[in-house]
Formats: structure tokens, sequence, C-alpha cells
């Protein structure tokens, strides 16, 4: 009837930040992976066995920037959307085709944007 699930990494490197977005999202019934830097996103993204619909990745992380993060995630998975999510939202040049979040945003924010990505 309804799509399956989408499956969503959630790469933040505030612990509490990262806990409150995977509960919206998961309230939101979407599957969610969780990553606190670039290099444990990175892995999720080269095991072929994730399914992986959406990328949502803080700018600022701690072992690399989140648009670098993006670059190496498109050429692993070239079709997978990218939401930054960023306390600095009008001075990030946002890479063609992605798309951006500023914090803090609401809950209605954060799930009419990810549904808005995923077509739903």
């Amino acid at each position: 009837m309804s799509d399956p699930t989408s499956t969503i990494l959630v790469v933040e490197d505030d612990d509490i930040v990262r806990m409150l977005i995977v509960d919206v999202l998961e309230e939101l019934e979407y599957i969610v992976l969780e990553a606190a830097d670039g290099s444990e996103a990175l892995a999720f993204l080269k095991d072929s066995g994730n399914v992986i619909d959406l990328m949502m990745t803080d700018k600022g992380l701690p072992d690399m920037d989140g648009t670098e993060l993006a670059k190496q995630a498109a050429v692993l998975r070239p079709t997978l959307p990218v939401l930054f999510a960023s306390g600095y939202a009008e001075n990030i040049d946002v890479p063609p085709g992605m798309h951006l979040i500023g914090k803090p945003f609401s809950i209605d924010q954060l799930r009419d944007k990810v549904n808005g990505i995923l077509g739903k």
C-alpha cells in the first residue's frame, strides 16, 4: 500500500542534538542511522547493505567539513540527497542538488523539509 519506510543517515557531532533529530525522525516513522562524525557516516555509506534514502549532516563536524562529507558521499552514492543542518544557514553555499535547513529548526520544519526532499 504505502511506500516502504525511508532510511535517513543523521550525521551530528552533538549527542543531544543528534538524539533530538533521531527522536523526531523516528516519530515520523523513518528508519534512522546515526553517525557522530564523517568517518562513521562514510562507514555506513560504504556498506552497500545499508539502504540510505537521505543523509542529513551538520555542516561543522570534528573530523571533516559537512561539505567534504557530502562530496565523498556523492562519489559513493551519486543519487543520495543531502540535507545540511547549520546554525549559520545564511553563510553557506549549498552545492547544487543539495538542501539546507537552518538551526534551530522546529519539528514541523524538519518534517516538512525531509518529506519534501523524499517526496512524501
